[in-house]
């Protein structure tokens, strides 16, 4: 019996001892070395591939480069000659005045003693009749003509502010326009563009400012001579009732006669 069991074990060993024996196949071996191959080939294409990207991306870096050169950086471009001008002109605060505010500060006291610098006949605030006695004038009878000075005083503020505003517009735009001669960047011809574009609109807008104010005067005027020609055609109203008025009374004051006369008989 133990003798069987030593043959077994022996098989058993033997036929172990042959499954651990290397077979080779010559045919799987040269597949194995065919797709080493083109996994190799594949790994190869794409570092190519890789390397042409990495070109391809440094070259549009370099288009990049010369794009900022030639075209500037707008961001970078914080200080521009001129935008300080044309801010603080825009937020400047008009002197001009609208016409209900010359209205209503006109008074009279003020066309009774102006003369401009000279130039007219103060009319002063009283007068003497032939007798000598003084006697003070109606101010508020020349309220119209106060206002036409003031129109004439806001127009004259507004000429002198917009002159000297003018200066300095004309200065920014003179310096605006010798930056822009010396832009390097399209960035910066753009920038230095749109600021001459606003200096030059800003001195139009001065223009028309001092078209408004002389625009007030006018219409004042007109105003004034419309008030004048209504206060004539109430006083020819008046005048015509008043006349009417006087010849009704004079009528029922003074009947005619009526009866015949009768004179006396003298003595016979």
């Amino acid at each position: 019996m133990k003798a069987i069991l030593i043959l077994i074990a022996s098989l058993l060993i033997a036929v172990t001892a042959r499954g651990q024996w290397v077979v080779y196949d010559p045919t799987v071996h040269t597949q194995q070395i065919l797709d080493q191959a083109q996994n190799l080939a594949k790994y190869v294409e794409m570092i190519n591939n890789q390397i042409q990207q990495i070109n391809t991306l440094t070259s549009q870096l370099q288009e990049l480069e010369k794009y900022n050169e030639a075209f500037g950086n707008p961001a970078k471009l914080l200080n521009i000659t001129g935008v300080s001008g044309l801010v603080r002109d825009l937020r400047k605060t008009e002197l001009g005045q609208t016409i209900e505010q010359v209205q209503k500060a006109a008074e009279g006291i003020d066309a009774l003693t102006y003369d401009a610098n000279g130039l007219f006949h103060n009319v002063g605030k009283t007068f003497k009749t032939p007798s000598g006695t003084e006697v003070p004038r109606e101010e508020k009878i020349y309220r119209d003509n106060a206002a036409i000075q003031r129109s004439t005083q806001n127009y004259t503020n507004v000429f002198d502010d917009v002159r000297v505003r003018r200066r300095a517009l004309k200065e920014q735009i003179a310096a605006t326009t010798e930056k822009l001669q010396g832009a390097t960047t399209d960035a910066e011809v753009q920038k230095l563009t749109g600021v001459l574009i606003g200096l030059n609109s800003a001195l139009v807008a001065t223009d028309k400012e001092v078209d408004q104010a002389l625009s007030l005067t006018v219409v004042q005027e007109a105003e004034n001579r419309n008030d004048t020609e209504k206060q004539l055609k109430a006083r020819g109203e008046e005048q015509k009732a008043e006349f009417s008025e006087t010849l009704r009374n004079y009528r029922q004051t003074f009947q005619p006669m009526t009866a015949p006369p009768i004179f006396p008989e003298g003595k016979k």
